[in-house]
């Protein structure tokens, strides 16, 4: 097989992957039951946006991240409760002249209402002991099936009475297996007689654990505890035994936290955000278009569609990942497709100047490529440190910018090097005369 045939069948199967990524793109984006639709940030659609900053002065160094782990889950896991779609709940550092300052950052998209946010995170959860009763009657679960009807007795035992739990391994203390991870838990005084009276009461019956009405653990009591010392076990491994153990000790939030900052974005206005964002990008895509075929011809021809299969791969890019779409984010895509462009800029402007010299097109083509090659590569690199450092040290508004702008310039290094390559070799003619000559040719030559 020649050369060329290689390239026209690489161009084809191109072109078949472009319109098949195209076609998901639609058809996840109008399947309502599809979970690869694109998520929009607070700017782009709705909702309440907080940044919390955490007190961790009273902190060693080596706990901070545990705490602030901690603390994410915990009020990830409260705004869950209450129904939120898809909320965001991130970590962000940033400080000057030396000093760091731990911020939590909670955007809870539908919700407008800023009081009633403030009011979900600043709710204190409840820890909460019951026992669970099965009846020989039968209901049907989600799935269909049937299962014995469940009912959670509350037993008044509850996390205020809870002194402390901590992290254990059976060998240790006799129990069964050999260094199997077990949580060891310890009443307070209140809490003593009243987890003897239930334990008494209901041996070989399940005493459920619950942290913000979410069942943590379902142990079993095997015998009375009179000294307000248990042990949950279960086929825990050392990091889940490790995570209850947090979520007892922490179900309140590990660390105080102040609320800094907050704003609300209605649906109207993320909504004409949106369009407007890919209004202007279209838009700038079609004069940009119509620019580059007017002066490259039949390269800026192939160049439009390799930016249009780069835009394939980015929205795929964007659903499966998935990335969140800001304003910022779209401002960084938009970015990304100009660097795109101008790669092709400096390949074309190379095969201008080997066309000068005398050679054939493949030729032309061939170190076209190869030595633009360098200068995209250096342009491309720092463009991606760029990204790298907005990303590691800026803001969440930034780093939506800084994340779309990296993952842009990755991708339009593929679509400039190897798509536009490949269609270039595949559309090549024999030799470079005759109607060649004119649509390779530049500007108003």
């Amino acid at each position: 097989m020649s050369h060329m045939n290689k390239f026209r069948i690489s161009a084809v199967l191109i072109l078949v992957l472009a319109l098949l990524g195209a076609y998901f793109v639609y058809s996840t984006e109008n399947n309502p039951e599809s979970s690869y639709h694109f998520k929009y940030g607070l700017d782009l659609s709705s909702g309440t946006h907080l940044v919390y900053r955490a007190d961790t002065s009273g902190l060693e160094g080596g706990d901070i991240d545990d705490a602030m782990g901690a603390l994410r889950d915990v009020i990830e896991r409260r705004v869950n409760i209450f129904g939120v779609s898809e909320p965001i709940v991130q970590i962000e550092q940033g400080g000057f002249g030396g000093t760091t300052e731990e911020r939590l950052i909670v955007e809870l998209p539908g919700i407008t209402d800023v009081n009633q946010a403030i009011e979900l995170i600043g709710r204190t959860p409840l820890l909460e002991f019951k026992l669970v009763k099965q009846s020989s009657e039968t209901v049907t679960d989600v799935d269909g099936n049937q299962v014995p009807d469940t009912e959670f007795i509350d037993t008044g035992l509850t996390g205020r009475y809870l002194k402390r739990a901590q992290l254990s391994f059976s060998g240790a203390q006799g129990g069964i297996g050999i260094n199997e991870p077990v949580v060891a838990i310890e009443f307070n005084d209140d809490g003593k007689g009243l987890f003897a009276q239930i334990t008494k009461d209901h041996i070989g019956e399940v005493l459920a654990i619950f942290l913000d009405g979410q069942p943590l653990s379902l142990p079993v009591i095997q015998s009375e505890i009179p000294d307000g010392n248990a042990q949950i076990t279960g086929n825990f491994t050392a990091e889940s035994a490790k995570t209850l153990v947090r979520d007892l000790n922490l179900g309140a939030l590990p660390v105080p936290i102040d609320l800094v900052s907050t704003q609300s974005i209605g649906a109207s206005l993320g909504y004409d955000a949106l369009t407007s964002g890919v209004k202007a990008g279209l838009i700038g895509l079609l004069l940009l278009s119509i620019f580059i075929i007017f002066w490259y011809r039949l390269p800026g021809l192939i160049a439009v569609l390799s930016l249009g299969i780069y835009l394939v791969m980015m929205l795929v890019i964007f659903k499966t990942v998935p990335v969140v779409l800001t304003a910022a984010g779209i401002a960084g895509l938009i970015l990304s497709i100009g660097m795109s462009v101008d790669a092709n800029v400096l390949i074309f402007e190379r095969m201008k100047d080997e066309l000068e010299r005398g050679d054939d097109l493949r030729e032309a083509i061939r170190h076209g490529f190869s030595r633009a090659w360098l200068s995209i590569r250096d342009g491309n690199i720092s463009s991606i440190l760029t990204s790298i450092i907005l990303f590691w040290f800026g803001t969440s508004l930034v780093k939506g910018f800084a994340l779309t702008l990296g993952i842009g310039v990755l991708v339009s290094m593929i679509s400039a090097i190897s798509v536009s390559r490949t269609f270039m070799f595949a559309v090549s003619g024999e030799k470079f005369e005759g109607a060649w000559k004119f649509l390779f040719g530049h500007g108003l030559k």
